[in-house]
């Protein structure tokens, strides 16, 4: 009798220690609500994010920013669980490297926009391209269909229908004035703008550069309702963790569009 109360004794420990932690795995399971890593870029993305994490010091979150200078490893570090979440990609770019390399992440909630330019040290106007003039592009998937768009949007080129996330620029198919179109490292278009009537040149780029979308470029993409937000993205199991509602409701606050629309005067915008 002895021997089997204490077997029952064991079983019944067991069983509780089982039932709590069934009970806690849910937040065992999902990011920390104290203490959290991002990822982020150099430039805006990191000096947004720091207002972002001064707000949530407030609450009692640690937000650590871990600050890189390329657009890939950011996200291998995440599918690693070397970051928990990571702030500075576009859409386009994100589906790329989900499909590209299986990554098991997605977007939690939009942040900024960079309104990609078209700048010139040679012309005021698009409508002053000369006959067989160079343009330049990036030569990266995601942007150099996006700096092609812009040339087609302002009358310069046509591509062709449903130009994917692949095009280039062989996917032209209209270009009246014989233009050279010339595929660039986007980090290299604001130095080469000496060697070409115009080049499409991202934000983040230009302003290292020293050029603002507002001041300096003679087209660029919307400022309002921009096509290409930037997203705050997270492991896929972790996308509606707790913190990362937290994070958006700082993010998406009145203090951090005011520091924005301050700060960055229109090269960087609310995408929300």
């Amino acid at each position: 009798m002895k021997k089997f109360t204490k077997v029952l004794s064991a079983a019944l420990i067991v069983s509780l220690i089982f039932v709590l932690t069934a009970c806690g795995s849910s937040s065992s399971g999902g990011l920390s609500t104290k203490d959290i890593t991002v990822g982020v870029t150099g430039g805006p993305h990191q000096q947004v994010m720091e207002e972002v994490a001064k707000l949530a010091k407030k609450d009692g979150l640690t937000i650590h920013l871990k600050v890189f200078n390329d657009y890939n490893t950011p996200n291998t570090a995440l599918n690693d669980k070397e970051l928990d979440a990571n702030s500075y990609q576009t859409m386009p770019f994100l589906k790329n490297q989900i499909s590209n390399k299986g990554y098991k992440i997605t977007d939690a909630f939009k942040t900024v926009a960079f309104p990609m330019g078209i700048y010139s040290k040679s012309i005021k106007s698009l409508k002053d391209l000369k006959n067989g003039d160079k343009i330049a592009v990036p030569n990266d998937p995601a942007n150099e269909l996006r700096a092609l768009k812009l040339f087609e949007k302002a009358g310069v080129i046509t591509l062709k229908k449903g130009s994917g996330i692949t095009s280039t620029k062989r996917d032209v198919v209209s270009n009246p004035k014989n233009l050279q179109i010339v595929e660039l490292d986007a980090a290299q278009l604001p130095a080469q703008l000496n060697e070409v009537a115009a080049a499409a040149i991202n934000t983040n780029f230009a302003m290292g550069a020293g050029l603002t979308v507002l001041k300096d470029s003679i087209f660029h993409e919307p400022l309002v309702n921009n096509p290409y937000s930037n997203y705050f993205v997270v492991r896929t199991d972790n996308k509606n963790d707790k913190v990362v509602k937290q994070i958006e409701k700082y993010y998406h606050s009145t203090e951090v569009k005011a520091f924005i629309q301050k700060t960055f005067g229109g090269s960087v915008v609310p995408a929300w």
